[in-house]
């Protein structure tokens, strides 16, 4: 029995996501947390300004009490509007994390497994992301699929094709 659910993101749900980009920010073990600032930054603030256009989905984990304690979301970008992990206009890019308590128990990969089924079920012919190699994350991902095919900074940008 699981102690979370997954729904799916509503409108509603833009501040949350917010907080989970945030949460997203790869911090190396021991180094103090960026301020939220950051998320004003041109090329992270555009991960999710103006959430909810066509194509933008997201999958919310929900803990007993229906408090959201973790998320991932896909969004589409092209040439002229695009964020770290871009690989076309064809390719959604995704992007995922958990508040800091929930990490480590299997939710994270519940929800990326999810996300996957729902973008090759809507007729996506792959996904793309961005991390940092250090991330604890990277292994997950290499699980299900994704492969290194750039380095942008200091992340690796991954797809995995269906």
């Amino acid at each position: 029995m699981n102690d979370y659910q997954i729904r799916l993101g509503v409108k509603e749900d833009e501040e949350f996501l917010w907080e989970m980009l945030y949460q997203a920010i790869f911090v190396p073990g021991g180094e103090p947390r960026p301020s939220r600032d950051i998320l004003k930054e041109p090329h992270i603030a555009q991960s999710m300004k103006g959430w909810g256009r066509e194509g933008d989905t997201a999958l919310i984990a929900m803990d007993t009490d229906d408090t959201p304690i973790g998320a991932v979301w896909v969004r589409l970008f092209d040439d002229m509007n695009k964020t770290y992990g871009y690989v076309d206009e064809k390719t959604p890019l995704l992007g995922m994390a958990l508040l800091p308590a929930h990490r480590g128990k299997g939710i994270g990969k519940a929800l990326l497994g999810e996300m996957l089924k729902v973008t090759r079920e809507s007729g996506f012919s792959a996904v793309s992301l961005s991390v940092d190699p250090n991330n604890p994350a990277l292994h997950l991902y290499q699980k299900f699929g994704f492969k290194q095919i750039g380095v942008d900074g200091t992340s690796w940008d991954m797809v995995v094709k269906f």
